[in-house]
């Protein structure tokens, strides 16, 4: 059974820094691309970032020069580093494989920016 639980979300002020963590369980990290999503309130879940299985990143425009996506296999963990926060970075945070697969989904990580 895959568990990925997220963690590390808060609250920050705009132009402050998060960094996101996903440990996994139940699967090999290494055998997956990986991305980061997130849902905020009244809108669907949306793509942030993903990481191919050889470390190659890829971002949506909205967070492009300001996330960094990375993963250490070793650890079977993925993370997220947040730079130059804005309000509209306020969601919740999950990690999911990508493509996502349903039955991955974790409870995610309240990430809140303040203006």
């Amino acid at each position: 059974q895959v568990q990925l639980v997220e963690s590390g979300g808060g609250l920050v002020q705009a132009g402050g820094s998060l960094r996101l963590s996903c440990a996994a369980s139940g699967m090999m990290l290494s055998f997956n691309a990986m991305g980061w999503y997130r849902q905020a309130p009244g809108k669907q879940r949306e793509l942030v970032a993903s990481i191919t299985r050889d470390g190659r990143p890829n971002y949506a425009d909205s967070v492009k020069g300001r996330f960094t996506i990375s993963r250490d296999n070793a650890k079977n963990t993925v993370y997220l580093q947040m730079n130059s926060l804005k309000p509209e970075d306020t969601a919740v945070y999950y990690c999911n494989r990508y493509p996502s697969i349903t039955s991955w989904w974790g409870q995610g990580t309240q990430v809140t920016v303040s203006s």
